[in-house]
């Protein structure tokens, strides 16, 4: 059964209005995250791997995934 125009504004949306802030939470937490453990505790080598994560391009990468997780958490506390 499809649902009208207005019938479908009006369907709750699942995690409410604040989808966005909880996927960006997420993703910023899980790039802060992974980047910190490639610089702290690196897996072990394998053949053709680099010795040890590019420190630069992970503290970079580390940083803009934890100010999006801050913003997120901003927005969803304010």
């Amino acid at each position: 059964m499809a649902l009208s125009h207005s019938a479908a504004r009006l369907a709750p949306v699942f995690l409410g209005d604040d989808l966005l802030a909880y996927l960006v939470l997420a993703l910023g937490g899980a790039l802060f995250a992974g980047n910190l453990m490639a610089l702290v505790k690196p897996p072990p080598p394998k053949e053709g791997d680099l010795e040890k994560a590019p420190v630069a391009r992970s503290v970079l990468m580390g940083v803009i995934g934890l100010i999006a997780a801050v913003w997120a958490l901003a927005s969803l506390i304010s």
